[in-house]
């Protein structure tokens, strides 16, 4: 028997005054998922992300989570207990240490001795903030507060965690430390949601991917159908001859739409439209024609490509 999907709505609706902040919203998420929600500030991620995590009632429609329904004017303890939420403005205590603030979190979940030393010390472990166990909250970096406040949502062990912009604000190496803790979530197997404006911050461990506009989820997909579903191959081709040379022979070959040269190395970009064995077929041409070939290789389309191919910009 399959197991139900971890997150469902169906007409999923948030009315403010005349303003459907989100607007009739059918989602699913499966077990084991990491959901990129895309879309502009202001087209209503934030709303649906607070109704999901049962901090916002919705105006019509219903939630499922894991198959159990959400009810309206209940506080769906045991529904919560399943979830992890970080919103964009959740507060940190300056003056507690960063064990301290855990502690207290976990007893708010009933986490009793020795099980709640030995959950603060994992949690610790895997937001990389063991060596900060005794400081203060407010001597922390923006990118280690921001790891202090995940390891808050899931000092729980929730089966679904919901993350509002978690790296909205942050320098580079705090993307990148943030973008690995989640990472070694998804590989412990919790389902998670997570929203952003910038699509770059979701590509590299996201499995699947849906736009919000206005209110309104307008694509939701699999990331792998998102890539299959261009027909176009990006190649890079490298040679240690003349360029000029190698650019002619791939201009004039079927099935090449677009040529540039790359600015490092004797290396040309090239869009081409065309199956594996036909790739296959490009690559024997050039060495039949002599060129000396000494890089090949095909390169995935970006996310943010596509998604402007079909109509959808990002907004910073």
């Amino acid at each position: 028997m399959t197991s139900p999907a971890i997150v469902s709505t169906q007409q999923l609706t948030k009315q403010f005054d005349d303003l459907a902040a989100v607007d009739q919203v059918n989602l699913t998420i499966d077990t084991g998922e990491v959901y990129g929600l895309i879309g502009p500030n202001g087209a209503g991620k934030t709303t649906l992300i607070r109704m999901l995590a049962a901090a916002e009632e919705p105006t019509v429609g219903d939630i499922f989570i894991q198959g159990q329904r959400m009810l309206r004017g209940d506080t769906n303890p045991e529904i919560q207990r399943q979830i992890g939420f970080l919103p964009d403005d959740f507060p940190l205590y300056d003056d507690l240490t960063v064990t301290d603030y855990l502690d207290y979190f976990a007893r708010l979940y009933f986490l009793k001795e020795p099980q709640l030393s030995d959950r603060i010390e994992t949690v610790l472990n895997l937001v990389s903030l063991t060596g900060k166990r005794d400081s203060l909250i407010g001597g922390l970096s923006r990118g280690m507060r921001q790891r202090l406040s995940l390891a808050r949502c899931i000092i729980h062990q929730p089966t679904l965690l919901l993350l509002d912009e978690p790296v909205s604000g942050l320098d580079p190496i705090a993307r990148i430390e943030m973008r690995n803790v989640i990472k070694r979530l998804q590989a412990e197997g919790v389902t998670i949601l997570i929203s952003s404006h910038v699509l770059s911050d979701l590509e590299d461990f996201c499995t699947s991917v849906g736009v919000m506009e206005k209110g309104r989820l307008v694509e939701s997909a699999r990331l792998q159908a998102l890539y299959e579903r261009s027909n176009v191959q990006n190649i890079i081709v490298g040679t240690t001859g003349e360029l000029a040379d190698l650019e002619a022979a791939l201009t004039s070959y079927d099935g090449v739409q677009a040529c540039k040269r790359l600015a490092v190395g004797s290396r040309i970009g090239i869009e081409f439209s065309g199956s594996e064995d036909e790739i296959a077929a490009l690559l024997r041409s050039l060495i039949t024609a002599g060129l000396p070939i000494v890089d090949f290789s095909r390169t995935r389309e970006s996310l943010e490509s596509i998604f402007l191919k079909m109509g959808y910009q990002e907004t910073a």
